[in-house]
This record gives C-alpha cells, sequence and structure tokens, in this order.
C-alpha cells in the first residue's frame, strides 16, 4: 500500500480536523512513518483509526488521541521528554522530532528491542529506548518537562507526577467510574501539580496501573 498518502490522509483527515493545529506537530506526524512501529503483520492497519495490537496485551493507541495529548503536552524544543508504554516507539519519535531528548520507557524487553531497532533506522539519535517498570518511571533522567502515558490508567501514580519538572505538563488519559477514559492534564506550577480534563477519549489500558480492590465493608 502506499504508506505516504496513507500518513497525509491521517494527518489531514483525522488529525487536523480534530484540534490538532500546530504546524511543528503536524510536520512531525507527516515526517514519522508509523507502520515502522508496528509488527509487520499489522502494518497495513497503520493508518486506521483504532487500536492496533503489538504484542500480548499491548496495542498503539489510535492517531487521533495520541496526537492530541502530544499537541496539548505543547512540547519545546529544549524540552527533556518521558514516554511511559511506549509499546514499539511511535509516540516517542513523535516527541523526538520536537523535543531535545526523549526517554522510552517499555517493560517488555521484546518491545524495547523492536522500539531500538526503529529508532536507530530512522536516525533518532536524542531518542532513547529504556527497559524498566512502567509505574516507577525512570527518575533517573528526569525531571521532566512532557511526560506521556501510552495507554490508559485507572490513577496517575504520585512517583510519576513526583519526576515532572517545575513547569512540566504530565499527559493520561484516566478510567472514569462509567468507562469513559478522561484525557488529563497534569500541569506543575509552583510546586504543586494540578489535574485539568482536556477531552474524552477510550483507550486500552496500560497494565500495572489498575486501582488496588478496596475492601466493601
Amino acid at each position: 500500500m502506499d504508506f505516504a498518502l496513507a500518513r497525509r490522509n491521517m494527518v489531514e483527515s483525522q488529525l487536523r480536523t480534530n484540534k490538532v493545529t500546530a504546524p511543528a506537530v503536524l510536520d512531525a506526524l507527516h515526517s514519522i512513518p508509523r507502520e515502522r512501529f508496528l509488527p509487520p503483520s499489522r502494518r497495513a492497519q497503520a493508518y486506521v483509526d483504532e487500536h492496533v495490537q503489538i504484542a500480548k496485551d499491548r496495542w498503539i493507541m489510535p492517531p487521533m488521541p495520541m496526537a492530541r495529548l502530544i499537541h496539548d503536552a505543547m512540547p519545546q524544543a529544549e524540552d527533556n521528554a518521558l514516554v511511559v508504554g511506549a509499546g514499539m516507539g511511535y509516540s516517542a519519535a513523535i516527541l523526538g522530532r520536537l523535543c531535545r531528548s526523549v526517554f522510552a520507557l517499555e517493560s517488555d524487553a521484546e518491545l524495547v528491542a523492536e522500539m531500538g531497532a526503529a529508532l536507530t533506522e530512522l536516525a533518532l539519535d536524542n531518542v532513547v529506548a529504556v527497559e524498566g517498570p512502567l509505574k516507577q518511571g525512570y527518575p533517573k533522567e528526569g525531571p521532566y518537562d512532557v511526560i506521556i502515558l501510552g495507554g490508559a490508567v485507572d490513577e496517575v501514580p504520585e512517583g510519576l507526577i513526583d519526576q515532572l519538572n517545575e513547569g512540566g505538563r504530565l499527559m493520561a488519559i484516566v478510567n472514569a467510574p462509567n468507562g469513559i477514559g478522561r484525557a488529563t492534564l497534569y500541569g506543575k506550577r509552583n510546586g504543586v501539580t494540578t489535574p485539568r480534563t482536556l477531552f474524552d477519549a477510550t483507550v486500552k489500558s496500560l497494565p500495572g496501573f489498575q486501582k488496588a480492590a478496596s475492601f466493601v465493608f
């Protein structure tokens, strides 16, 4: 298939029409081949507006919510960024076109290896694939100006929020009790982090971020 044409149609029809309008973000979306960050058997689905499975219990987020999270984080050229649950690295690659440095955290060793190969192939030298537990983030290279979570969570751990720099923005889709996901911006100002809901988006959950079951008496 003509991936370049499909990518252009995705950007113009799915994303620009859904409030993804910053020229730098649009340029990054045009320049990164999404198909390279999917398993070969799934690449024909690279530009459809749906979840695509990349590993057991792991999915790449549909283009629109992922692009909105990046766009609304307002990444800047001097920013240090972290992607939690980076999968095969697509969102990290987009941020690599927009930020000074990006750390792409993944707990699945096979996904880390595949992500590293794709990033090397595209010469994204400022994006580093790292392996570790997702809930712990990657404090070694923090604090971060931008943190993106690559799937829905029941709650954002305080340990991740603590890795935000002053003025930093953490973007997460948080599952509401009614099953609807709320794209939420956690902004840090004067040492205080405040959440703000931006839009609704139902996406697959990241493993390990479920709320602990509470006792009912």
